[in-house]
Order: structure tokens, then sequence, then C-alpha cells
């Protein structure tokens, strides 16, 4: 597929507006091929993780504070920010899954890979399913109120039902579509 030329742009400039410990907020100016140009404001971040995880029978979700939505109860699979330079995703997925819920797992597949907000956020957001799991607990060292949440693998619709995280959904879709790996039969 072919970008038409109208459509095509290049970054001429920007502004940091805002340089915090997670997100920095810029106003970036563009070009676009005819001349015109425009101003966009992005929030740009390091990327993320999130793990669907089961342990052959049920999987492994969290439920915790989102005090960004006002949700003290949101249940969505393990994830985390890409927060090591350098660090592949599947390391820190894996770094994530034993600070958040205390395992390690021995199977690993990517599901896969995509942009959360592309008209605002420059975020990439990595899933991966993990299986065949061995408690193994890391302290991330941040004040995180999480409560692991066993949901049996044969009720995804039920899952589905109760979240609203986007990466939580997108992780239950695939599921459903396409099994869970490392599941007998």
């Amino acid at each position: 597929m072919t970008t038409p030329p109208d459509r095509k742009f290049e970054r001429i400039g920007g502004t940091v507006i805002h340089d915090g410990r997670i997100v920095h907020l810029v106003e970036d100016r563009f070009r676009f091929a005819d001349g015109k140009e425009v101003s966009r404001e992005i929030i740009r971040t390091s990327g993320s993780v999130g793990i669907l995880v089961h342990d052959g029978t049920h999987l492994l979700l969290t439920r915790q504070p989102r005090e960004a939505i006002g949700q003290p109860d949101s249940l969505e699979i393990p994830a985390g920010r890409l927060d090591k330079p350098g660090e592949p995703p599947i390391d820190c997925g894996r770094r994530e899954l034993t600070e958040e819920i205390g395992f390690s797992a021995a199977g690993w597949q990517p599901i896969l890979t995509f942009q959360p907000s592309v008209g605002i956020l420059d975020e990439t957001c990595h899933l991966f399913c993990a299986w065949d799991l061995s408690e193994e607990w890391a302290d991330s060292g941040e004040d995180e109120r999480i409560e692991i949440v066993r949901w049996p693998v044969d009720d995804l619709d039920g899952a589905l039902e109760r979240v609203s995280d986007g990466k939580t959904v997108i992780a239950l879709l695939w599921a459903k579509a396409n099994g869970l790996p490392g599941l007998p039969g």
C-alpha cells in the first residue's frame, strides 16, 4: 500500500511542555508535502508490556485501583512499563510477572504489538501469553495495591464483560479467537 503524497509529512520542530518521570508532553510541528504546517500535542512514553497469564485452569488477572479513571478495582492482565533503557519487551514481561503476581513462566508466546491511542500517544504495547508457572516473588519497590484474581479459562466471555482496560480486552479477545497456548489437548 502506497501512502498518497498529500499525507506524507516531516517533523520540523517541537517544544517540551512537560518532562515527567513517566510521560513527556511535547508540542511538535509537522509539514506536509503540500507545504501546510500543523502543530500536535503528543504524549511520549517508554512503552509497555502486558501478559495474559494462565495456570492451565485459570487466568491470573490483577485487580487494582486506577486513579486516572476513578476506578478502585480495575480488572487487568499483569502489565508494566518498559522503563529500563534497552530492555527487550520479553524481559520486561518476565520482570513484571514476578513483581506483580509472584510467578515466573517457562512458556512464553508473543501475542501482538499495538499502539493504544495513535492520535495523542506514541506508546507501543507488547502483549505476551505466559504459562507453565512457578512461584517467584520480586519486589518492585513501588506502592502497588494489587490483588491476584483467578478467573476460569473457560469463562473468557465473563472476563470480557468485567474488563474495561484496552490491553486486557485485546488479550482476552485474542485468547477467545486463538485459544490459550500451553493447554492440554
